[in-house]
């Protein structure tokens, strides 16, 4: 006879509560080096905020 596992509901739901808090997280990340850093976080000077110039305007963000 063979054992099966089948995972509980809470553990489901523990990992997706932090799936879905880590892509939070992440997309905070990427929607402040997009929309609003100005070379604080790259140290590299003004290589970001370059990068990202366009997708700012693209998504009406100012930064001039």
């Amino acid at each position: 006879m063979a054992l099966v596992h089948s995972p509980t509901r809470a553990t489901d739901s523990l990992a997706a509560a932090v799936v879905a808090v880590g892509v939070v997280l992440f997309a905070l990340l990427a929607l402040y080096l997009v929309g609003f850093d100005q070379g604080v976080i790259s140290r590299s000077g003004m290589y970001l905020h370059e990068l990202m110039h366009d997708g700012r305007h693209l998504l009406g963000l100012p930064c001039h």
